[in-house]
């Protein structure tokens, strides 16, 4: 059997387990002439029980309409959100500190993302967690 060839990859952010076909899924994937209440229904059963947090997903498009997607890990700054308490960041990072975690939620967000990370070991990925901690304004105790 010939493999089948790839027509686009997309990528998109959305809320675990509550996916809707308005967008921004239904504007990613319906110039790809995807079944989008196919894909809806995949995604949700797929992050049922991450419902809460946004999960980056890579959707691969194929020439036939068919389609496979890959979850990824959760975006860093939202998952510093979580343990620090906030619901944004600062607005003016450098200058404001708007919340402080502890070098053990570092270490935690960086065992969750480092699949998605650049890095080699778990050391680098906690040195790109704690850039990502400052750029939003939080302090690393």
């Amino acid at each position: 059997m010939a493999k089948k060839r790839v027509a686009a990859i997309v990528k998109i952010q959305i809320p675990a387990g509550k996916a809707t076909p308005a967008p921004p899924v239904g504007t990613a994937l319906g110039p790809h002439g995807v079944p989008i209440m196919e894909f809806v229904k995949q995604y949700n059963a797929a992050t049922e029980s991450q419902v809460g947090t946004i999960i980056p997903v890579e959707i691969t498009v194929f020439e036939d309409r068919s389609f496979t997607f890959v979850l990824k890990t959760p975006p860093t700054p939202v998952l510093l959100r979580q343990k620090a308490g906030l619901a944004k960041g600062s607005t003016a990072p450098g200058k404001t500190i708007v919340g402080t975690v502890s070098e053990a939620d570092i270490e935690e967000v960086a065992k969750i993302k480092m699949p998605d990370l650049n890095a080699y070991d778990l050391d680098a990925a906690k040195a790109q967690v704690r850039g990502t901690a400052r750029s939003m304004g939080l302090k690393v105790s």
